[in-house]
């Protein structure tokens, strides 16, 4: 299979470097073909801007939908991004790996994210079809392909429980591994978290490269988050809200758009 590693942390020698490396040599051992996306190392250009758009009417706004949407359908966007737009049709699974900061990923992992999801590639897709809104959240280009975060975070599990003072980390992840990532069709694996980053010792990391080695290694069985699709009948159309009755027990927020499985 192909595996894209998309990874994001600016220090090779950090624990999220070895962690990198760990990977690609678990997926090459076991005959996968591995492909790296190290944006820091790329000095990946992490802002969307005019420049992204060299064919576009320079005395005119910039409209970042419609100036994507023409720069994809007529080939002219910069060759990173193009570059990374065939990484990830190649790809059966991709990785995004990266620390915890602030909350989020770091800022040019958002920036890989906003440029090469161009209108028409990986959103935008079906919009004027017969299909209710569009193909997302469970359809897209992406649909068939296996996605999965490798987190690393400086708190302790605990801080990211449900009544941790973080908040769940499923919930701080959620705009990543629904929006970023379900939205355009990935299945997405629930994520790989490393905590109390910067409390490593050798004993500890072993520990912590076999539970990764055994998630690697299931990256293809293992069953995927239990997203909601979007058109699959479960949201009231036009509104896209969640249909009564179909809420869990309890259920508010973030989780009323994952199944409960049975």
């Amino acid at each position: 299979m192909n595996v894209l590693i998309v990874y994001a942390h600016p220090e090779p020698r950090s624990l999220n470097g070895s962690l990198k490396t760990f990977t690609v040599d678990r997926l090459t051992q076991r005959g996968h073909d591995v492909r790296v996306a190290d944006l820091y190392a790329m000095r990946w250009k992490p802002t969307i801007d005019a420049d992204d758009f060299p064919a576009r009417a320079p005395d005119g706004p910039l409209d970042l939908e419609a100036d994507s949407q023409q720069a994809y359908a007529t080939g002219t966007q910069p060759p990173d991004v193009a570059a990374q737009q065939a990484d990830l049709r190649w790809a059966d699974a991709v990785i995004f790996q990266f620390p915890l900061w602030w909350y989020s990923m770091p800022a040019i992992l958002k920036g890989w994210v906003e440029r090469v999801y161009a209108y028409g590639f990986a959103y935008g897709v079906g919009e004027h079809s017969d299909r209710h809104w569009g193909d997302r959240f469970g359809e897209g280009i992406f649909q068939g392909k296996r996605a999965l975060l490798v987190v690393t975070a400086g708190g302790w599990d605990s801080h990211y429980g449900e009544r941790g003072v973080n908040g769940p980390m499923e919930d701080l992840l959620f705009p990543i591994t629904r929006g970023i990532l379900h939205y355009p069709g990935f299945e997405v694996l629930p994520s790989f978290v490393v905590y109390r980053a910067k409390k490593m010792d050798e004993a500890r990391f072993a520990r912590i490269r076999e539970e990764l080695g055994k998630r690697l290694d299931g990256l293809w069985t293992e069953e995927p988050i239990a997203y909601r699709k979007q058109n699959g009948g479960d949201y009231e159309i036009p509104a896209l809200t969640l249909k009564p009755g179909l809420e869990e027990v309890g259920g508010s927020g973030f989780r009323l758009h994952v199944r409960q499985r049975v």
